[in-house]
């Protein structure tokens, strides 16, 4: 699957945190870069963002 945006591979991590951030019944995902742009942050808080709901026990993180 590729990020709807930019047409970029999409790994497991971004389609999770898209579903968790954006739409739960997403079909089509955005890759981080350009997540960061839709909510106009720094990659790097999407990249936080990913470790702290893995931190805590997200199940949409536990598959990857």
């Amino acid at each position: 699957m590729n990020c709807k945006e930019c047409n970029k591979p999409l790994t497991a991590d971004e389609k999770s945190v898209y579903l968790k951030m954006v739409n739960r019944q997403a079909t089509s995902f955005l890759c981080i870069s350009c997540l960061a742009d839709y909510f106009e942050v720094d990659e790097a808080l999407i990249y936080k963002k990913i470790q702290q709901f893995k931190d805590s026990g997200c199940m949409l993180f536990q598959q990857n």
